[in-house]
């Protein structure tokens, strides 16, 4: 007769790891990012949405994909928006932690586990976000970010940023912390909570289609009394603007998704009123900020491909 042996709790650090992954015409990055997730074995399984791609892209990732079964390849219910393809994703992952991770981020090995050991201690529901950089190794733009209001927004989209004693949401000309620190937003790029928080949270906002879920989520983890931090030590390289959509159509959705944050967020009839005023003094300036980055971005992309 053996002895019976009762297994001992997983850890935190040691318990299983889903990534998430929305896809939406972003061959070829695709296949790399997809690649690069499986590079590290610390991560128990990668659940790609795909929201539409080129038929010549899915057959190289079915090709890619045939004996590697830590992979699961959504397909079929159409382009639903990156909010709900998470959501989507997630509900079908059977890890403890849920990593959201973009189809143009190339994780290293080791990092996803960095970001769960920044949530060590943290309250719930929590959320941890990690560290962008571009294909030269500095930091980008996004992943840490102060609270989006209507009044940050007006000082962040207009010259007023530049002023004394007024600053940009914008925290990546800051010096990187030593270890995680609090955080009001981090980027969707590179998010990751636990199913509990998830699921105590509903999930993203299904109602932005594409931008601004990720400055939602952070607001409402930090409404419930949860912890919000960026953990500098786990990076991921992220190309950005890889997706074969007309630029000037992303960065409308990301136009019309900040406009409705600011009119989801609308408190109380004095706050409602300061809030419509400062929208309005925002909005163009946003619009001028986004869509003439968009202009930028094509004619560059035009003239010196890429």
């Amino acid at each position: 007769m053996t002895a019976s042996v009762t297994a001992l709790p997983l850890t935190a650090p040691q318990r299983p790891i889903s990534v998430i992954m929305v896809s939406y015409m972003t061959d070829p990055a695709l296949v790399e990012a997809i690649h690069a997730v499986l590079e590290d074995r610390d991560i128990h399984e990668l659940i790609v949405v795909d929201n539409g791609n080129t038929e010549s892209a899915r057959a190289r990732l079915a090709q890619f994909l045939v004996s590697r079964n830590r992979v699961r390849f959504l397909q079929g219910h159409g382009n639903i928006g990156f909010g709900r393809g998470c959501n989507y994703g997630a509900s079908l992952a059977t890890g403890h932690y849920l990593l959201f991770l973009n189809p143009d981020a190339i994780i290293g090995v080791g990092d996803a586990r960095r970001l769960a050991r920044g949530a060590t201690g943290l309250k719930a529901p929590w959320i941890t976000g990690g560290l962008l950089r571009d294909v030269d190794g500095a930091e980008q733009r996004g992943a840490r970010r102060g609270a989006l209001t209507p009044l940050s927004a007006a000082i962040s989209f207009t010259p007023l940023h530049k002023l004394p004693m007024l600053t940009s949401i914008h925290r990546e000309d800051q010096p990187l912390p030593a270890g995680p620190v609090p955080m009001e937003t981090v980027s969707g790029a590179f998010l990751m909570t636990d199913r509990a928080s998830f699921e105590q949270l509903g999930g993203f906002d299904e109602n932005y289609f594409l931008h601004v879920e990720d400055i939602d989520i952070c607001r409402r983890a930090r409404q419930a009394g949860g912890d919000v931090y960026f953990v500098p030590d786990a990076s991921v390289m992220h190309y950005g603007s890889t997706s074969r959509v007309p630029m000037m159509k992303i960065e409308r959705e990301k136009l019309k998704g900040f406009i409705r944050y600011f009119s989801h967020y609308r408190k109380g009839p004095i706050g409602s009123a300061m809030s419509r005023v400062l929208t309005w003094l925002a909005t163009p300036f946003m619009a001028a900020a986004i869509l003439g980055r968009a202009l930028f971005l094509s004619i560059r992309s035009g003239v010196l491909g890429r």
